[in-house]
């Protein structure tokens, strides 16, 4: 069985090496909010994250690559300003509920540094913002805030596409891992983050198992569960 965990708590300033624990213990932020919960309603919180040495690039992946090759991507610490806060706007016409009012309900007024370093990984087409991932950086790990993208686009498959660039650099950098975000035991929109390889789960335990190796999460049946 899972055990109930929710926990919160505020920080403005945080080492590398500290987010590197957090991440590891199943802590996330929007912001200076840190928090980590093992359930919410009837879905069970799967923490992730790929091991950037075992990580190879999928026939899919491959592909998502190749037909976004006259995108632009650029790097540079974390911001926001008129354009980012105009996509923002165009991409959370995507949802019908829990429609977020401000990107600052998950980044901090300054990304770049509170509560840790954070870079922004840009997407430009024909000389426009098209899609913005802030990817944090820790000693040994990186982890993924938040990212959005111009919903015009979607067939290009943006966000997986600045995951993919994530996560290339992340192991271009030397770290060991990259941390997508939380997924769901349950089938659940961010299904999407079990199927980027070399995964590791979380079992709330204190341990980070491999997700291929477990049957309940590659091939889910009703009377499954984590152990």
């Amino acid at each position: 069985m899972v055990p109930y965990l929710n926990e919160y708590f505020l920080a403005a300033e945080v080492e590398p090496k500290t987010m590197d624990r957090l991440w590891a213990e199943g802590w996330r932020h929007f912001g200076e909010y840190f928090f980590r919960y093992s359930q919410t309603g009837s879905h069970t919180v799967l923490p992730l994250r790929v091991r950037l040495a075992g990580f190879v690039l999928r026939r899919s992946q491959q592909r998502v690559l190749k037909k976004n090759q006259d995108i632009q991507v650029k790097l540079q610490p974390a911001f926001v300003n008129a354009q980012v806060e105009a996509l923002f706007a165009r991409h959370k016409t995507r949802f019908s509920h829990s429609i977020p009012k401000s990107i600052y309900n998950f980044i901090s007024r300054h990304p770049a540094h509170i509560p840790c370093r954070c870079h922004s990984l840009t997407l430009h087409h024909q000389g426009r913002l098209v899609g913005i991932s802030y990817l944090d950086e820790g000693a040994q790990a990186t982890s993924s805030v938040y990212q959005c993208f111009d919903p015009d686009l979607s067939r290009r498959s943006l966000g997986i596409l600045m995951i993919l660039h994530s996560i290339l650099l992340s192991r271009a950098w030397g770290k060991a891992y990259y941390y997508p975000g939380y997924a769901y035991l349950e089938p659940s929109e961010y299904d999407y983050k079990k199927r980027l390889g070399a995964l590791e789960y979380f079992d709330w335990q204190g341990n980070w198992l491999s997700f291929e190796d477990n049957p309940a999460l590659t091939h889910p049946r009703p009377d499954l569960a984590l152990e």
